[in-house]
């Protein structure tokens, strides 16, 4: 008996483990708890969770998905971009290709996550929060938004630390001097004590960054740029199937910024060579190693240290 297109239909084209990564990611950018996504498709918990482990989903039930989850057919399946308009949403998608990823160049305002300090990260969830508008009663009710932001962030830097991918971290001096002259602050109008300590833990990222450009670990190259950055942040993501572009609007340094904004994904060839391209340039024309690090010391050196201008501080 010959069989059937029915008993042995032809294989998919359709990633289904990576359409499950993408329906977790949008999920998780709405907020969206798994049963109430799964009680609008009138499906169980269970089956939501096995789509977004990959499992095979129907065409008409992902129709319903990308409506309930404020997304398109397209943008779910991958096949042209893909749109997250919160940063928790696109902070998700990113750690997932991160997670096979053997190379990353990128362009953060002010330094990467992934080279800063630990302690960056509980300053960090200070200046959100600091930055995030309060209801009349004073409470925050994006706290919830915020500690899933640090969470991933600290998931990041956990695989980054344990798997070694390399990476090349293109950094914009312009961006660094406002940086040291700001301090890790959320907002303007902190008690000038507080904003010279916020200073202070400024001069400590960007003496990391020059202690990592005169030791240059192996899976690390960091380029000063001398001229101005792009005014959104982008990273090449490289993995053994993919190269993958990622673009942001969203703000992770002094003064942050993660309610408006639209970040895109996309494996688009055109886009990959164009960025590509953007960042090499960009490295060739840039500050590295020794001489980096000389100029970043030159730039702590003329940048007001708020411990030795204290009155009564170290001369």
């Amino acid at each position: 008996m010959t069989p059937t297109a029915a008993q042995h239909p032809a294989p998919s084209s359709i990633d289904y483990e990576e359409l499950g990564r993408r329906l977790r990611a949008y999920r998780i950018g709405t907020s969206m708890l798994a049963e109430e996504v799964a009680a609008q498709l009138g499906i169980s918990r269970a089956a939501l969770y096995r789509m977004e482990q990959g499992k095979i989903v129907k065409i008409e039930t992902l129709e319903r998905l990308a409506e309930v989850l404020g997304t398109s057919m397209p943008s779910l399946l991958g096949v042209e971009v893909e749109y997250y308009p919160t940063a928790l949403g696109f902070l998700e998608r990113v750690r997932q290709i991160e997670e096979n990823a053997e190379r990353i160049v990128a362009h953060f305002e002010p330094i990467s996550l992934l080279l800063a300090s630990d302690g960056y990260l509980d300053y960090l969830r200070t200046m959100l929060m600091e930055s995030s508008p309060a209801t009349e009663s004073g409470r925050d009710p994006h706290r919830e938004e915020v500690d899933g932001i640090i969470n991933l962030l600290r998931e990041r830097k956990a695989t980054f630390s344990s798997r070694h991918p390399n990476i090349v971290s293109l950094i914009g001096l312009r961006e660094l001097e406002r940086f040291l002259e700001t301090g890790l602050v959320g907002t303007l109008s902190l008690d000038e004590s507080v904003r010279q300590q916020r200073i202070l833990a400024a001069r400590t990222e960007i003496e990391r960054i020059a202690t990592l450009m005169e030791n240059a670990p192996m899976n690390t190259q960091i380029a000063l740029v001398e001229e101005a950055m792009p005014a959104t942040s982008f990273q090449l993501l490289t993995t053994p199937q993919r190269t993958t572009l990622a673009v942001s609007p969203f703000r992770l340094g002094e003064m942050p910024s993660i309610r408006n904004g639209i970040a895109t994904i996309t494996a688009a060839p055109e886009a990959v060579r164009l960025y590509e391209a953007m960042a090499r340039r960009l490295w060739q024309e840039s500050l590295k190693g020794k001489t980096g690090a000389a100029q970043l010391r030159k730039l702590l050196k003329r940048t007001r240290d708020p411990i030795s201008s204290t009155p009564g501080g170290m001369p």
